[in-house]
């Protein structure tokens, strides 16, 4: 508190990756994202595209994750380029897939607490390149 009793103002976060409250907070929301893909009926189609196990895409997403939201590039250090597009082209993508995405990472970071206004930046982010990403004509 200042001498007039207003709270003192926060300092914005640099970056995204701060603002979600770092790697930890990341690790969680990718938890979550799998957890959810993996339990829920809604999510039928995308999580068959992934194969009997998560293990490898959870970690590659969290990765990915850290340097896309401006915090450490593991993604980047262990694989370069994240080439996101040609990473994804052996997996079938249509707007049913871009839309189970999209649905289970929207409710992961509700379930999650990411901060609305960061919510609302991240939802168009994520709808912009999981469209870029569909490589399917059609569902």
């Amino acid at each position: 508190m200042t001498a007039d009793s207003s709270p003192t103002p926060h300092p914005a976060p640099a970056t995204p990756y701060e603002w979600i409250g770092g790697e930890p907070r990341v690790k969680a929301l990718v938890d979550r994202f799998y957890d959810l893909m993996d339990l829920e009926p809604a999510y039928a189609q995308l999580r068959a595209s992934h194969g009997s196990t998560l293990d490898d895409a959870r970690q590659k997403l969290f990765w990915f994750l850290c340097g896309w939201l401006g915090g450490p590039d593991y993604f980047v250090e262990r694989f370069g380029h994240p080439r996101l597009r040609a990473r994804h082209m052996p997996f079938s993508i249509g707007i049913v897939e871009r839309d189970q995405w999209l649905a289970c990472m929207d409710q992961a970071m509700a379930e999650t607490g990411v901060d609305p206004a960061l919510h609302a930046r991240l939802n168009t982010s994520f709808f912009q390149t999981a469209d870029w990403m569909r490589n399917r004509a059609g569902n």
